[in-house]
């Protein structure tokens, strides 16, 4: 990979990390914590779409859709373990 789609690929992940982040608590995590929730987010979106048979799109839009999805499922997943404790 190169560095101009390392930057996107990071830029992709903020951006899925911050949409995730205004639906599940209402606010984000800065800069890297929403990278880190969207990256993780996207492999997860990709997991589940996959495992369904399903497909959000092509392109940097299905990216982000798909990437969403994943980063609120795992914010749902860390909600959840944080209220057993």
């Amino acid at each position: 990979m190169d560095l101009v789609g390392l930057l996107i690929w990071l830029a992709l992940g903020a951006i899925a990390g911050f949409i995730a982040g205004q639906i599940m608590k209402g606010g984000g995590f800065g800069i890297l914590g929403n990278i880190i929730v969207g990256i993780i987010g996207s492999f997860l979106g990709g997991f589940l779409f996959n495992s369904l048979g399903m497909s959000a799109g092509g392109g940097y839009l299905g990216s982000i859709i798909t990437a969403v999805i994943g980063a609120v499922v795992l914010l749902f997943i860390v909600g959840l373990v944080k209220k057993a404790k």
